[in-house]
């Protein structure tokens, strides 16, 4: 798996910055090279960092991130994803 930064909150928490959480899931999930995440690459994302229910809540972040509806996360997206994954998600996205 590509690099995570290794700090961490006191609430256990993984903190990065949006840029780092976008290098993390394109460089370790982007499995076709094409520069957006598909939902099927973030169910990946999220069973193989130990998500529980990882097709419910990767299609929860979907929904959530997917603001025009194309089926995949694109660059102008990816801040609507971290912010979803700042709440709901074992990680703390800094600014």
């Amino acid at each position: 798996m590509a690099f995570i930064e290794r700090n961490v909150s006191s609430d256990g928490k993984r903190v990065m910055t949006v840029e780092q959480f976008r290098r993390w899931l394109m460089t370790a999930f982007d499995a076709n090279g094409d520069g957006r995440i598909s939902k099927s690459e973030l169910r990946r994302a999220v069973r193989l960092t130990g998500g529980l229910f990882a097709s419910w809540n990767s299609g929860l972040a979907f929904r959530s991130a997917d603001a025009n509806q194309d089926g995949f996360i694109d660059e102008n997206e990816f801040r609507n994803l971290a912010q979803f994954a700042d709440k709901h998600f074992n990680v703390k996205i800094t600014r």
